[in-house]
């Protein structure tokens, strides 16, 4: 999966989003709409739940024949994604945050074809970017683009203020990554023009599908628009 995992339209997903839906309703909803991974992300799910969720969305992706387009990361939790894959679970990767799991153990417990993300530093993002050795990640997840009440301590720096990160450091980023750059953060349908103007090569979303009232109508939007866009900047 490391050699052909898309990151152009990103679910990232867990039981506090849905408003009281099954997770897996809302990823395959998704995914039968076009999305192209999807991340099991929860703070207050135990080992076993996020274990389970894994299972029923991976179950979820290869009832649509999709196993091997569309990847299945879990946020953080590497035990899960050890002992999801002892259960016979497909999961094929891991996101992880700065304060996290380092990434070179990540890789040296999943092996060589899994996928690694790694949200980009706060600070000094694009020194980091630049001079970070990326020879265990496979993308960067750069963000918020606008506060989100999913997650609200994200982007925050030092001081416990939240970084925005605006279209003009974002197209840089873009530029300058070795890798390529997933952007999230109250992402809409609207910001997906201008995203794909920056040149960052997909967005992630939560609260945008998973907290819709038709989640597989707002899926369906988002991705269309994203290969209207994306393609259109690539022709162009």
């Amino acid at each position: 999966m490391r050699n052909v995992f898309d990151i152009s339209s990103y679910l990232v997903v867990g039981p506090e989003n849905t408003l009281g839906r099954p997770v897996k309703d809302i990823a395959g909803a998704a995914v039968a709409e076009g999305f192209t991974c999807v991340q099991v992300r929860s703070k207050v799910a135990s080992a076993w739940e996020l274990i389970e969720l894994a299972r029923d969305v991976a179950d979820v992706i290869a009832s649509q024949g999709k196993q091997g387009q569309v990847a299945l990361l879990v946020d953080d939790r590497l035990d899960v994604v050890l002992a999801a894959r002892d259960m016979g679970i497909k999961v094929d990767g891991i996101h992880v945050g700065q304060s996290d799991i380092p990434v070179a153990v990540c890789r040296k417990y999943l092996g060589e074809q899994a996928v690694i993300g790694l949200s980009a530093r706060t600070v000094d993002l694009l020194d980091y970017v630049r001079n970070v050795d990326v020879s265990d990640i496979d993308y960067f997840g750069a963000g918020p683009l606008h506060e989100t009440a999913t997650k609200p301590d994200c982007g925050m720096d030092e001081d416990g203020n939240v970084i925005l990160r605006s279209l003009e450091e974002l197209k840089e980023l873009a530029a300058c990554s070795p890798r390529p750059v997933v952007v999230g953060g109250g992402v809409k349908a609207g910001d997906l023009p201008a995203l794909a103007a920056a040149g960052v090569d997909g967005f992630f979303v939560v609260s945008a599908v998973a907290g819709a009232a038709d989640p597989g109508l707002a899926a369906r939007d988002l991705a269309d628009t994203w290969k209207m866009e994306h393609s259109g900047r690539k022709k162009g």
